[in-house]
């Protein structure tokens, strides 16, 4: 029989032990360890980007799949990935201008979403809800968004994860495809936690409308006033969400103490590679759009999305194209859009009044070029992946060019890369002009004459 003085030591012994455990679990991360959210087990699976993955769709009649592919309606699948197979699994087209000038030259590459919770709101793929299947549409290179993506996340920006696919639909070889994590509750998990706050995919309903919503300006207090933003929340909002989103707007039109309304340093992370990638089908353009937005106890802050018409290429193939790539090269860092655009964009315009906000984003353009560019790993980058790649490509049966354009796209793309990064160094040195009007009185440009935009791939690859 055990002595009531050592009974008594032991039990205090294991409550203290206990205690201790407890506030371990309850400070982990002081600890370093991680917690499970922000390194959920499809990162290392579907999303481990140093290989091919494989995806076979199991449709029961695909041919009426890509006849209504318009519609964007939602059709049961079966979905098998690197060989384990998952059922009863949403599948739909994605896109918008894309998809209609596909469909237009009858072709059925379309990019798609993928989304294991949209029978069964417990479905996922290892704590996976969804995710896009890229179909590199005016991309000969297959490395716009994989290689935009690379440099948010190497900023430090809240970024989706990706990994090369070859996809097969039931069983039919289809070509090659980049998944692309969806931001949604998988994604809000990983990056801002279990307690995350609201994520929202901006869109315009008319795009010659004034939009000022989807430009994040401030219009007054009524919830009515802001359809682009609270008709396209990712997850369940109510009044208060509004609310509270309208508040953060209106500070930040107000334009005195930005941090209560914007995480300033996110923000200029996200715009440091948004204007070196001259992607002027974004919030920097004329349209205003492709972005997350995500809302936190009041701080908002924009996320990454949609590439495929970055690196100048968003005038290609259309009516008064403007391909002047000398331009794109040089374009400027400190007004990447004309006036009546930029004044109309606070969320960026706005942080560049601040002496201090307009340091920064210069010293973060630095440290990307510095730590990017000109350390060489953007060079091993393009050619690790396109090494990786290449015998996909070789054999992808519904790809959008021939293997020899893909090669001139690399190579374009690369070279467009390169001298961007010049340029930049150039801008920031005060080498080389920074604003609009600076070098609309100045000859002194990085000269790329000699690059074709088309190059990395436009609508009249449909044609062939």
């Amino acid at each position: 029989m055990i002595k009531s003085k050592f009974m008594d030591g032991i039990v205090i012994v294991c409550i203290c032990i206990s205690l201790i455990f407890t506030i371990g679990f309850m400070f982990f991360d002081h600890w370093g360890i991680e917690p499970a959210h922000t390194s959920p087990p499809y990162m290392n699976k579907l999303f481990d980007n140093q290989r091919v993955h494989t995806i076979d769709i199991e449709l029961d009649n695909p041919e009426s799949f890509f006849d209504q592919a318009a519609n964007k309606d939602y059709h049961v699948c079966a979905i098998t990935i690197d060989g384990e197979k998952f059922d009863m699994v949403g599948l739909r087209v994605k896109g918008h201008n894309s998809l209609e000038l596909i469909d237009r030259y009858q072709s059925d590459r379309f990019s798609l979403k993928i989304e294991f919770d949209h029978y069964d709101e417990n479905y996922h793929y290892y704590g996976l809800d969804k995710f896009t299947l890229d179909c590199s549409f005016q991309d000969n290179a297959y490395l716009k968004n994989f290689m935009t993506y690379d440099m948010m996340s190497f900023m430090g920006v809240p970024t989706p994860l990706t990994s090369y696919v070859w996809v097969t639909i039931n069983q039919q070889d289809w070509g090659l495809f980049l998944a692309i994590e969806e931001p949604e509750e998988a994604f809000a998990r990983r990056h801002f936690g279990k307690d995350y706050g609201i994520l929202y995919k901006p869109g315009y309903t008319d795009v010659y409308a004034a939009n000022k919503d989807l430009a994040l300006q401030y219009i007054d207090d009524r919830i009515e006033s802001y359809p682009n933003l609270f008709d396209n929340a990712k997850f369940d909002i109510d009044r208060e969400d509004k609310e509270r989103l309208i508040q953060s707007l209106k500070i930040l039109d107000e334009n005195k103490d930005l941090t209560k309304a914007v995480n300033i340093d996110e923000v200029l992370r996200y715009f440091v590679v948004q204007v070196f990638v001259v992607n002027l089908d974004s919030y920097l353009g004329p349209t205003g759009h492709n972005y997350f937005l995500y809302e936190e106890d009041g701080i908002i802050s924009m996320l990454p999305w949609d590439y495929n018409l970055a690196y100048g290429t968003y005038a290609l193939g259309m009516p008064n194209p403007s391909n002047d790539t000398t331009q794109y090269v040089n374009f400027p860092i400190n007004t990447p859009y004309t006036k009546e655009v930029m004044l109309n964009r606070p969320l960026y315009h706005h942080a560049m009044l601040h002496d201090d906000y307009y340091q920064q984003y210069h010293e973060y353009f630095d440290q990307f070029i510095s730590d990017y560019f000109e350390s060489g790993y953007f060079e091993k980058k393009v050619k690790d992946t396109t090494k990786m790649i290449d015998s996909y490509i070789q054999k992808d049966p519904t790809a959008f060019c021939s293997y020899q354009d893909h090669l001139l796209g690399i190579e374009t793309f690369q070279e467009f890369c390169q001298l961007r990064a010049q340029s930049v160094r150039g801008q920031l040195n005060g080498t080389l002009p920074s604003t609009i009007a600076q070098q609309d009185e100045s000859i002194v440009r990085i000269d790329a004459s000699h690059i074709h935009l088309e190059d990395m791939g436009e609508i009249l690859d449909l044609y062939t």
